[in-house]
């Protein structure tokens, strides 16, 4: 294994109530620093370019939609296998299905309120990281 960097948004649903150092212990109780991160809210178009990859998928004008509805945390998490562990972390997409202790099983209201993103591939984090940070912004 190695040491991995992934993107961590804490949606707007989860900001909203709250759970912003809740969904953070989590994280780093299971071993991933957080390098960086910046609270910020995002615009349609921002939402619309960010995931672009689901344009063609029936939940894309939602999971936009809901993008906007209030501010995000992005983050970059570092550690190891950080990728596949995030996303352990993170949970199933559906709280319903999701292990209980995830994050979304935790904090989710919905399948389309999960209360976070995590990347799904290294070629996909640097994207998505190289998305809302620069250099200069990481920590290590």
């Amino acid at each position: 294994m190695s040491i991995q960097r992934t993107l961590s948004i804490i949606k707007p649903d989860a900001t909203r109530r709250n759970l912003i150092g809740k969904i953070n212990a989590k994280i780093e109780d299971a071993g991933l620093s957080i390098i960086a991160q910046k609270m910020l809210c995002v615009t349609q178009a921002q939402a619309k370019a960010f995931y672009q990859v689901h344009a063609e998928r029936s939940f894309y004008e939602d999971l936009c939609n809901n993008m906007v509805k209030g501010p995000i945390v992005a983050q970059v998490l570092e550690g190891e296998d950080a990728i596949h562990l995030y996303r352990t972390i993170m949970g199933a997409t559906n709280p319903s299905n999701a292990e209980p202790g995830t994050i979304r099983h935790d904090f989710g209201e919905s399948i389309d309120l999960n209360s976070v993103h995590g990347s799904d591939a290294p070629e996909t984090a640097a994207q998505e990281i190289s998305f809302f940070f620069s250099l200069i912004e990481l920590c290590k």
